[in-house]
Formats: C-alpha cells, structure tokens, sequence
C-alpha cells in the first residue's frame, strides 16, 4: 500500500517520500487573521473550490495555524506563514512556494492579491506555469506600479467580482477585457434569511414603532465613499413625511465623531443610532430590524447589499458602481448618486410608502438567491476551471 506523508507537518504531501502531482496552488494575503469582504470572498472561493475532489496547496502570507480552517485534509494543504517581520514572512513565501511549483508542478496557479502578483508571476514564468489573478474592487481601478501592471497583462487569465471592476481595471491598466471573468460574491441563504424584528434589539437601540434605515460599513475617515454622511443629511427631508424615521448604523472606526456632529449639528442626533461593530453571527438579527438598507456608496460588489435582500430587506445603493451586479440593473433596488442627499430621501420615501415590487421581501430573496447563492457560485467556479466532472 502506498503511504501518504507530510500533510500535517507543513512538508509537501508525498507517496512513499515522492511529491504528489497537484492540480492547483493558491496563493493568498491572509483568510482567518481578520474579517472583511475580501476574507469572506475568498473563504467562499474555497467552499465551492472545496467540493470538486482537486489536489492543491494554499500559501497564506499573513495568517498564522490554528485558526478555524473546514477545507484542510487529504487533498488541500494549507501554509501558514505569519511571521514576526513581513520580510521573513514574504522569504519564507518565496522559498516555499518555488518549492511547491518546481516539484509539484500544478496546472494553475492562482494569485490571490494583486500585491503578490509580482512575485508569482516570476517564479510561473521561471517554470512555465500559468497564472490567474484574483482582483476585487478599488486596489486595481487605477494604473499600477509598472511591475505589477505588467504581471498583471502577462496573466493567463484574471477574475474579478463584478462588471464595474473588469471595466476600470482593464481601462486603467490596459487589459483586454476578454481576458477578465466575472466571479461573484455570494450570500449563504441557510444564515441570512428574513424574520421578525428581534424586540431584543428594539429595545436596546430605541426603536419601538420606528421605521429603520441601516447601514452596515467601515466608519473610517477614509472611507466616506461609503455614504452614512449623506443618508444622515437626508434625514430631515426624509423625516418631514415619516417623524419616526431612525438610522441604525453598524460599524466602527475613526470618523464617528465626525458623523455624530453632523447629525447633532442636522437635529437628528436622537434618530440616528451608532452600534458598532457587530460580530458576524449577529447581523442576521440587526438586518432583521431594518425598513431599508441603504447605503449610497461606491463599491467593486457590496456583499451587504446581497445580505439585506437574502432577509427580504429593500435596497438604495450608489449608482454606476458594482452594485449593479447585485441589483441586477435595479431591478432589485434602487441606485442614486453617490453624494446626493435629496436622492437618497426620494428613495426611501417611496420605499417607505411600500409602492414598489423590490418592497416584496419575499421576491427579493428568491430573485437575489437565484444567482448569488453558494450553488451559484460552485456552477461559476466550475465553469472557469473547466472541470465538469
């Protein structure tokens, strides 16, 4: 019988002390060490990759042992590579994974940022193995240093999460936009899903017989794109018609002061409730007090916009940006100019006044799951790997 070594001691798996053939490596930034859009992209990526029984190795640069990992066992290996000095963690990441490739030689290689996309596209080119880039939102939408644009053009093959973002990424860096395929964000169904509004919750935030906006965003002084600036500012329009009106905003970061004036500065400081951060495991309920989700931003995606609906809640978002995708063209919810107050109070007055099918909850999460769901995106996957078996 052959023996298969190495798979728990971070050594490439081996038959008989021969590297194993593997079908694909993965290299990303990090998965477990932080929670964010990008992470739970990709932990998504990984799920549906997960269920086609192929052989690979995943390098991640930042991420450290020990965390929750569901997808490692006999055919997918993971490298943690977290170290004390970002120097000795890219060394070490570079050592290994020419490793990997000079001895494993896989198919394909995935780079899972653009900041690592320079040094894969050394050690594939070394060794004649292709590459595919995994590209998100704003970290590609303008011109690039010189060396990672080039990695990027020589790219067998580049995904990204939306339309918006092919377009910018390839007008930006002089891409073909044949070469770019769409892989989109998805939403789990079996966790977002619509229900009562928790009283739990209307009693600790102050909402009893209140109709809730929500926002769920990074209050950070470099992120206003965001928008809660400008749903705050219009409130008081918003409010002429429904007195009881409140916005709930979730998140954290340094310009909630700033946020917090204005609305004390704007009359509305009593309407507009600031919860912080709210673990994962808990948004479902804080979706669940909402009206509207509305959040007039610029994004690659917006994965929140896919969480509100999956609940059956309504939608404003940014216009002309990745939204689209999940709004398919509006037809789910609503787009308005990224800076325009008296927009987004037109939105949610006719929203409020329910005289809209994207008000039917119901429809919303049925039309939403339809092509955002976890089997969705396994179809996709498949698709753009070829493998149909």
């Amino acid at each position: 019988m052959k023996k298969v070594e190495g798979q728990m001691n971070n050594q490439p798996l081996t038959i008989n002390h021969q590297p194993l053939t593997i079908n694909h490596v993965f290299v990303f930034l990090e998965i477990f060490a932080q929670e964010g859009g990008i992470q739970s992209y990709v932990k998504d990526v990984l799920q549906a990759y997960s269920s086609f029984n192929l052989r690979s190795e995943i390098f991640l640069l930042r991420d450290a042992a020990g965390g929750e990992n569901t997808w490692e066992n006999e055919l997918i290996k993971f490298h943690y590579l977290k170290s004390k000095f970002p120097w000795q963690g890219r060394l070490k990441l570079a050592w290994l994974l020419f490793n990997c490739l000079s001895k494993r030689r896989p198919q394909h290689v995935f780079c899972g940022h653009i900041k690592l996309v320079v040094l894969v596209n050394i050690l594939c080119k070394s060794l004649g193995i292709p590459y595919t880039v995994l590209t998100y939102g704003k970290e590609v939408w303008e011109t690039l240093p010189e060396l990672e644009k080039q990695a990027l053009q020589k790219a067998a093959c580049i995904w990204t999460i939306s339309r918006y973002s092919r377009d910018r990424l390839c007008a930006a860096n002089q891409i073909p936009s044949e070469k770019v395929k769409i892989l989109p964000c998805v939403v789990n169904g079996n966790i977002f899903t619509p229900g009562a509004k928790p009283e739990k919750l209307i009693e600790q935030y102050g909402l009893k017989n209140a109709k809730v906006l929500m926002t769920v965003a990074r209050l950070w002084s470099g992120d206003i794109y965001k928008g809660v600036d400008v749903t705050i500012r219009a409130l008081p329009q918003i409010q002429a018609t429904f007195p009881a009106v409140k916005y709930l905003v979730i998140g954290r970061g340094d310009d909630k002061p700033r946020l917090a004036q204005l609305a004390a500065d704007l009359g509305v400081g009593e309407s507009v409730i600031f919860a912080g951060f709210v673990p994962t495991e808990k948004l479902v309920e804080h979706y669940r007090l909402a009206d509207i989700y509305v959040m007039p931003s610029q994004e690659g995606f917006g994965i929140v916009y896919l969480e509100a609906m999956a609940c059956g809640i309504p939608v404003i978002s940014g216009e002309g940006d990745g939204a689209a995708d999940p709004l398919q063209d509006g037809r789910l919810g609503q787009g308005v100019p990224h800076r325009d107050p008296a927009a987004v109070a037109k939105a949610c007055l006719e929203i409020l006044r329910g005289n809209e099918l994207r008000c039917n909850g119901n429809w919303l999460r049925e039309e939403t799951l339809k092509h955002f769901s976890q089997a969705a995106l396994n179809e996709k996957l498949r698709n753009l790997l070829g493998f149909n078996g």
